[in-house]
Order: C-alpha cells, then structure tokens, then sequence
C-alpha cells in the first residue's frame, strides 16, 4: 500500500481527497469526543432495553423496567383523587349556604371553581370574571337574573336562552325588535330617553316625548320599570346605571332597541358535574358581585 501525502505544516496525512488545490487532512476526532460518543450508544441501548420503545405488530416492547410516563401520572392522578374524594362527597351533597359557613368547604370549592372557571368560563367572561362586551361582568353587582348562590346556581346549571325547545328550564328573556313596531321618529325619542334614565348627555326635548313611549306605545317599564331600575326575575337589565352590556351610546342604544342583540350561555349541567357547578357558584359568588343569600 502506497505511504499516504502529510501535510508539509501538520505533518498530519491527508486523506486524498482535493478541491482546487485544497487537500483535507485526516485529523482524528478528540478521544474525548469518542468515548461520549461510544457512552450514547451505550444508553441508548441501555434506555431502549429498560423502557417501552421498539414497535411490534399489535404491540411494543415493555422494557423489563415496566413502568411509563404515562403510568406514572396515572399513580399521581390516583392519589390525587383520592385526596379530594372526601372533599368533593361532601361539596356534592352540602347546600350552597352550609359550604359557605363551613371554611374549609368554602375554601376547597373556591379553589375548585376557580380551576373550573379558567377552563370553562374565561373564554367569555375573562380573566377573573371581568367581563368583555357582549359578556357579563361578574365582578360587580349588576345582574340580569340575581346574585344570590341560589341564582348564580341556576343559571350556570341551566343557561341562558341555552336550546328552549330541549332545556325548558333555560333562562329567556328576549327583548322585541321595536323597529319593527315603531315609527324612527319613536325610536329616536325612546334612545334619548334611556340616555336621561342613565344619567348620560340625551336632549331634553326627544327624552320627554321618548317618556311616553318608553311607558305607553312601546311598554318599555312593563320589564325595565318605571325608572328603568331593571327586573331580575324577567332578566331585564337595569337602565338607570352606566352598566352595558352592548356599550351604552347613543348608537348602541339605538340599535338594541332597533333590533336587539341576544347572547347565550351554555347550561352547563350537560357538561359539568354537581359538584363542580357548586364550585363554579362559589368561585363567581366570591369575585365580589354576590349579594345576600
């Protein structure tokens, strides 16, 4: 065999191969290198044998280790259960008022809801309940069907306008398209109106012909009251505050009245259990709208 070129500088053999003049030395990789290299193969080996890894036909090797990632948050999630069954047997079985006046209860539920709001809840109503356009604030004291535990209960477990034919125990409350019922000249007095009601800059003129049609030809005070105080058991909505649900401008004003926009909210008793609706009461009773009991 034929003595290999060396390099004149290195004194290291080339490998033979050119490009343009430039020949490639035969430099050996560090021992170092090697030996990490030999060592990652071993454990692959090692990992390959101990664990679940090769693909059979109906199956895969076991690993003479037989455990798995998965199996082992399967123990975790066991335990896990476990300490909270006795906690969720008695939040199922407690009313809503004996978790409130049990601390520990009231605490787990808290903690539980909110773990179910972030889940379920937060999409629409935001982070801590907050709100967003089209979506309740739950944060405050303005509500359309009640904020008691009783009433929050109801309405998370059955929904709002939420399948009627199907869920007949959904919340309704639809508000007539009054464009369809009334002259332009009305609707513009009625809106002028309802900025008055709300303490918002309205003219003065069009507000006291909008009375009589707010309380007369349109019927308004028959769900909103006389005041537009507003009428929880029909889910009317308080008029006499700065609270919107669709934006309180003229515009906006103007248009619900025209034809109105209608949300829904699922009722959550097809999804979620007793315990956790309990929980979810609880959770959005203490974000700090809840009133009496």
């Amino acid at each position: 065999m034929a003595e290999r070129e060396r390099d004149e500088v290195t004194g290291t053999e080339t490998t033979g191969h050119e490009w343009d003049g430039i020949k490639e030395l035969d430099t050996p990789l560090p021992r170092w290198w090697l030996w990490t290299f030999y060592a990652t193969i071993i454990w692959g080996i090692g990992y390959t044998l101990a664990y679940p890894a090769l693909p059979l036909i109906h199956t895969n090797t076991k690993g003479f280790l037989g455990t798995t990632n998965r199996m082992e948050l399967e123990k975790e999630l066991k335990t896990v259960r476990a300490q909270r069954a006795e906690k969720l047997a008695k939040l199922e079985k407690a009313s809503l008022q004996d978790i409130m006046k049990n601390d520990e209860l009231r605490a787990f539920a808290t903690r539980m809801g909110e773990a179910a709001f972030k889940v379920n809840c937060v999409q629409c109503h935001q982070a801590a309940g907050r709100g967003a356009y089209g979506y309740p604030n739950l944060q405050d004291d303005d509500w359309l069907w009640g904020g008691t535990l009783e009433a929050i209960h109801y309405t998370i477990t059955h929904g709002a306008r939420y399948n009627p034919d199907t869920n007949e125990e959904t919340r309704q409350s639809d508000m007539p398209a009054f464009g369809e019922q009334l002259e332009p000249a009305q609707i513009e007095a009625v809106t002028e109106y309802v900025l008055k009601l709300s303490g918002q800059e309205h003219d003065a003129r069009k507000a006291e012909a909008g009375k009589k049609v707010f309380e007369e030809d349109a019927g308004c005070n028959g769900c909103h009251g006389d005041k537009g105080e507003g009428n929880q058991e029909l889910g009317a909505p308080r008029l006499s505050d700065q609270i919107w649900l669709f934006s309180g401008s003229r515009e906006a004003i103007r248009s619900q009245i025209t034809k109105p926009k209608h949300g829904v909210m699922p009722a959550w008793k097809y999804k979620l259990d007793k315990a956790t609706i309990k929980a979810l009461t609880v959770y959005v009773y203490s974000l700090g709208g809840g009133v009496g009991s």
